[in-house]
């Protein structure tokens, strides 16, 4: 049986190679943190962390990850809540929906990863999910707090 290393242990699934990672996180693995929102890649809701990097899920084949590669998902981010970014997105009330919020904290800790004190137009770059209720301000003042920038 394949096996995937998520949120730190080695996890048992049954899927045909091509099925998107995202069903096998959410319907196989139980881990519903990780949204659908478009199939495409476009809207970012999947957003999951591989090997370090923000990746979209719903177009991953989960025949493309292997059992050394690290997933992260919004479930294994933190166990209470604590990752900066997320106490930044609770202090600023940024979601109002909430649907993408799990795929925008994963992108946003992806960048925080890389870049610690993103400028604008870093956040602009890294920053590619739709928001359908437009809380792209808030977005990015989170990501400022997060970075110790506000």
């Amino acid at each position: 049986m394949p096996r995937l290393n998520v949120n730190g242990q080695m996890l048992d699934f049954d899927a045909e190679p091509d099925t998107p990672l995202l069903w096998v996180l959410r319907e196989q693995l139980g881990l519903t943190g990780t949204k659908y929102g478009c199939g495409i890649a476009q809207c970012g809701a999947c957003a999951v962390h591989i090997n370090g990097q923000a990746v979209r899920s719903c177009v991953r084949p989960v025949s493309s990850v292997g059992p050394d590669d690290r997933i992260v998902t919004i479930e294994g981010l933190s166990k209470d809540g604590s990752h900066p970014v997320q106490k930044a997105w609770a202090q600023l009330d940024v979601p109002q929906c909430g649907f993408c919020q799990c795929g925008m904290i994963m992108t946003a800790a992806a960048l925080l990863k890389d870049k610690p004190k993103p400028s604008d137009k870093d956040i602009d770059d890294a920053m590619t999910n739709i928001c359908r209720c437009g809380t792209y301000n808030r977005v990015r003042a989170a990501i400022k707090l997060a970075s110790g920038q506000a």
